[in-house]
């Protein structure tokens, strides 16, 4: 008798694969989105830095005039001495939060929003950021890093600037431990086995001479969930027409 694979292990959500949210510093969001946000601006003090096990990028403690607390993301040349504005009638800074329509066109952003007061959706990984290429009454259009082409909602807002972390990937990791380590920060399995080097009964493309999966990469449609690995759903399976 074979074993579950690892797809049918993390749909069962087992502390194996859970995230470790108890150990991260808090939710990342932008101020709520209220008549402040809509019409005015509030000045907020860049208070301190602090390392989240559950981000690339490193996070920025905000305290605004009025008394609240906000954690966001930091983008390049933000400081502690720096203040930041959130609002409608924020200036074009890096660290301001704007709503789209205010943002000229070829500005660089960060932690979109894909609906007005969600707190943030898009760009929110070390070094990300996209730029805004177009705009009318209601949409602005936005290029994102893949170089595709999205149309958001002109009310939502975002922040000015590129996330900070970008040179994150530049040093090697030389030692398996290394990567262990860093995997285990976000309860992420490694190392992990690829299915070709498996036994036929332990997944599907398991067994047989060499590395190749022998059968489809793209399972069925009714597959089973035993049987559903591979390219799920895949426009191109790489065949020549």
């Amino acid at each position: 008798m074979g074993k579950r694979i690892i797809t049918q292990r993390r749909g069962r959500g087992t502390h194996t694969y859970k995230s470790p949210s108890h150990r991260f510093k808090g939710k990342i969001k932008l101020r709520p989105y209220d008549d402040i946000e809509k019409n005015k601006s509030v000045i907020g003090q860049v208070k301190d830095f602090v390392h989240c096990p559950g981000h690339s990028a490193p996070l920025a403690k905000i305290k605004f005039e009025n008394g609240e607390n906000l954690l966001m993301f930091a983008v390049e040349g933000l400081n502690t001495k720096q203040k930041i504005n959130s609002g409608s009638q924020s200036e074009v800074q890096i660290g301001n939060i704007l709503p789209l329509k205010n943002i000229p066109i070829g500005t660089t952003i960060c932690n979109i929003e894909s609906q007005p007061g969600d707190g943030g959706k898009f760009i929110r990984a070390a070094g990300a950021s996209a730029k805004i290429t177009a705009k009318d009454d209601k949409q602005v259009t936005i290029v994102f890093p893949s170089k595709k082409l999205k149309k958001i909602n002109a009310e939502c807002r975002a922040i000015i600037g590129k996330i900070a972390g970008s040179g994150k990937k530049d040093k090697p990791i030389v030692k398996a431990g290394k990567r262990f380590h860093m995997m285990k920060a976000k309860n992420k399995l490694y190392p992990q086995t690829s299915g070709v080097a498996m036994n036929a009964v332990d997944h599907p493309f398991g067994s047989g001479r060499g590395r190749h999966a022998g059968k489809p990469k793209t399972p069925p449609r009714n597959a089973p969930p035993g049987r559903n690995v591979g390219a799920i759903r895949a426009k191109k399976t790489g065949k020549r027409k």
